[in-house]
């Protein structure tokens, strides 16, 4: 299994309605590590490390988050591989 990671900004309505657990929930799923962070400036920052399918499918569903959420941008990149113990939020 190829691996990769992939750093994304989340914006929108992305703080206070459950993002970060719910891309944790996904993150586990998939067999990904990494993690999702608030940042001062209202967006999330997500770090998604694992094999590239599954990379892919949750940078893919960054774009929805859960229902309450209202994402208008996510910016991805290609980072340098990564190996995090676990996914965690903060």
């Amino acid at each position: 299994m190829e691996k990769c990671c992939v750093k994304a900004l989340v914006t929108g309505k992305v703080q206070g309605v459950w993002y970060r657990g719910a891309t944790q929930e996904q993150a586990l799923r998939h067999g990904l590590t990494g993690h999702a962070l608030n940042l001062p400036d209202g967006r999330v920052e997500v770090l998604l490390c694992g094999g590239r399918d599954a990379v892919r499918e949750v940078s893919q569903w960054l774009w929805r988050g859960p229902p309450s959420a209202r994402v208008t941008h996510v910016e991805l990149e290609v980072v340098e591989l990564r190996d995090p113990d676990d996914f965690r939020i903060g």
